[in-house]
């Protein structure tokens, strides 16, 4: 009999965090639920139809002392982790604003805490728990955005370099870490029709269901595996990948 796998999703309640929560439920993973709107239901009604497999932490990556209260919580019910996914983001009603415009740097400080920092700030309180783990594998969620060579936008400077800095902390963090057996996965989601910027973005082009469940096939993919139908991965590169396997550059 396999061992348990856990994992821990941050930003769950919605959109690709809840995708992602809910396939690795029916993969059958253990899988802590990072919860930042309390007042969103999707979460709790997996949970009843998940009772024995999902934990619902509240969670926000902007705060030291939540990320340490929900890796105190995790590890007073698991001695490992196996997965984490760092997926909690935000974006601001402020993106279009070109310079010509007075910009909003209260605005872009926020996105830099919760797209940049807090990524780094919730691998490190949960590193002791991932050093015990099968795969020791650390996934972020990034964006096109994020590539300097490739993004053409011309504003959403707190967006863009929020993504540009996590890109370069997550390689800081594969150059420290890789050489002692951590495994990691950075992934550019696609256009999604979610609800990062308040309401249901009808006109994207992907479904959260669909970019969660390309996803899940790069972040649980192995440099070997006995099943050939999980991608094989180079483990010693480290390179952004988005929904269709495509490599972007930094």
């Amino acid at each position: 009999m396999n061992p348990a796998q856990y994992a821990v999703v941050t930003g769950a309640d919605r959109g690709l965090g809840l995708a992602l929560t809910e396939q690795l439920l029916v993969r059958g993973w253990h899988v802590f639920a990072g919860r930042y709107l309390q007042d969103w239901q999707q979460l709790d009604e997996l949970q009843m139809r998940y009772p024995d497999l999902l934990v619902l932490l509240p969670l926000d990556v902007s705060s030291e002392s939540s990320i340490l209260a929900a890796a105190a919580a995790v590890e007073e019910r698991t001695r490992h982790i196996d997965l984490l996914i760092n997926n909690a983001g935000v974006i601001s009603d402020r993106n279009d604003d070109d310079i010509h415009m007075a910009q909003d740097y209260d605005e872009m400080i926020r996105m830099y805490n919760v797209n940049a920092l807090g990524p780094i700030q919730v691998s490190e309180a949960f590193l002791p728990l991932l050093q015990h783990g099968q795969f020791k594998r650390l996934c972020y969620v990034s964006s096109e955005a994020g590539s300097i060579g490739q993004a053409e936008r011309t504003a959403w400077f707190g967006y863009c370099m929020s993504k540009a800095a996590l890109n370069r902390g997550v390689y800081a963090l594969f150059q420290r870490l890789r050489p002692d057996g951590y495994t990691f996965r950075l992934y550019h989601p696609g256009w999604m029709r979610t609800y990062m910027s308040g309401t249901r973005n009808e006109a994207a082009e992907l479904e959260p269901e669909e970019s969660a469940e390309a996803a899940l096939d790069y972040f649980i993919g192995a440099s070997s595996s006995e099943d050939e139908s999980i991608a094989k991965i180079d483990e010693e590169r480290l390179v952004m990948r988005d929904y269709e396997g495509k490599e972007w550059s930094w």
